[in-house]
């Protein structure tokens, strides 16, 4: 097996910046920044969005009305329905 080709595995913290939150999670990814955190010093990656923050995970993701996308096709193709039926 060859020596020195796999990532430095450790212990990292990611912070949901959207929602405040911090987890920490096993990771090979490479950070300059550390954080402390409950007394020990870790490797510190913000995110944008986590289990924690995005809509589906959270159940406020928006939902579609069907009454609304029917009334919007009928605007805007309703005249070409029309003038095939009455041919």
């Amino acid at each position: 097996m060859k020596a020195n080709i796999h990532p430095h595995y450790r212990t990292v913290v990611f912070h949901d910046t959207s929602a405040n939150e911090y987890f920490k999670v096993g990771s090979t990814i490479k950070t300059d920044r550390e954080i402390e955190l409950e007394g020990v010093t870790y490797p510190y990656v913000t995110i944008d969005v986590s289990s924690k923050s995005h809509p589906y995970y959270t159940g406020k993701q928006r939902s579609v009305s069907a009454e609304g996308s029917v009334a919007r096709f009928t605007q805007r193709f309703g005249r070409f329905v029309d003038v095939k039926r009455g041919a």
